[in-house]
């Protein structure tokens, strides 16, 4: 593919590592964020040591002026926290460039509305459906930053759209696969965040692997469950959104929702947990939005609403796998999809 300019609004870990693949694929960058002093980092030292400790490619420039960023660019990429995406697109959605793929790689539910990212977009932007791309799969940043293999999914409800976002960032390290599922995708890539809290407890309670690989299947019939109840493709969940986003969230120590689940299965309060990472845990937001997607659907969800009194009710830890190991005995296929 022909250099495209892309502007990639948040300067994070994630929102970094893609804009290194980006300017590998020898396309102009553009990385965005609010802080001057990290645009200024960006462009004088080639570095991002907060998020990234490898130089940056010197094509990619930072900016703190949106309307610089965003202008003459080919493709616009969101990787925000989910919490900041209205109020970040209500701030240019009035110089956004016509006819340009908007992707997202971000994995969340917006509390209160219940909004996929997308529709969240979609109500703040004055644009069509098919312009927004999701882009999701198993891929920590601090591996793809350095070149480590791997493979992500695109969705969107256009193949040509598809084909040329996946064209903008496939490379020899960074494999592309497509999907018209973007329900699916996105609900895997969010889901799946609430279960890795539920893994990182497991491992800080110091059970061992044969509780946490029930969990992370107990927990995929979860997602399956509200997934299919919201419209989504079931056979998405066992992709790079599903199975692959959820193996690597609930195992790995580069993962913020493990780490954040460990310490609260070692006594911490949630609360300490967020202020000493310092990050967004979206698991946490997650877990509120997915309960209460599941009562409204009426979608069984014992280890999601389980994770939920740990969070928000402070109930013990120990005490919720006691519930969950003592529900009442049932087949388990049954339950897989959505009753």
């Amino acid at each position: 593919m022909p250099n495209k300019k892309v502007a990639v609004l948040g300067a994070g870990s994630w929102g970094t590592a893609l804009s290194i693949v980006l300017a590998n694929n020898d396309h102009d960058v553009r990385l965005w964020t609010h802080r001057k002093e990290q645009a200024d980092e960006i462009n004088e030292n080639h570095t991002n040591k907060r998020y990234i400790k490898d130089p940056l490619p010197k094509s990619i420039t930072g900016y703190d002026q949106l309307e610089e960023a965003l202008k003459d660019i080919n493709a616009l990429l969101l990787v925000i926290p989910s919490q900041a995406i209205r109020e970040v697109c209500q701030k240019f959605k009035h110089i956004i460039p016509a006819d340009i793929p908007i992707i997202h790689a971000i994995k969340g539910i917006e509390p209160g509305s219940l909004k996929r990212v997308s529709e969240v977009i979609l109500e703040e932007l004055p644009v069509e459906k098919d312009r927004i791309v999701v882009l999701t799969g198993p891929s920590h940043a601090e591996e793809v930053a350095i070149g480590y293999p791997t493979t992500v999914t695109v969705a969107v409800d256009n193949e040509e759209r598809a084909k040329y976002v996946q064209s903008l960032f496939a490379n020899n390290d960074f494999r592309v696969y497509t999907s018209n599922d973007v329900i699916g995708m996105e609900l895997g890539g969010a889901l799946k965040n609430i279960i890795a809290l539920g893994a990182g407890i497991s491992d800080g309670l110091g059970f061992g692997d044969n509780a946490k690989a029930a969990l992370i299947t107990r927990g995929l019939a979860e997602i399956t469950r509200l997934g299919t109840a919201l419209g989504a493709n079931p056979m998405s969940f066992l992709g790079m959104s599903g199975v692959g986003d959820l193996i690597v969230t609930c195992t790995s120590v580069h993962s913020r929702n493990w780490r954040a689940g460990n310490a609260l299965g070692q006594g911490q309060s949630l609360q300490e947990v967020l202020d000493e990472m310092g990050m967004v845990v979206e698991g946490v937001r997650t877990t509120k939005a997915a309960k209460q997607l599941a009562e409204a659907k009426d979608v069984d969800m014992p280890i999601t609403f389980g994770l939920y009194d740990i969070l928000f009710n402070e109930t013990n830890p120990k005490d919720v796998v006691k519930q969950l190991m003592n529900r009442d005995k049932r087949e388990e296929l049954d339950d897989f999809l959505i009753q």
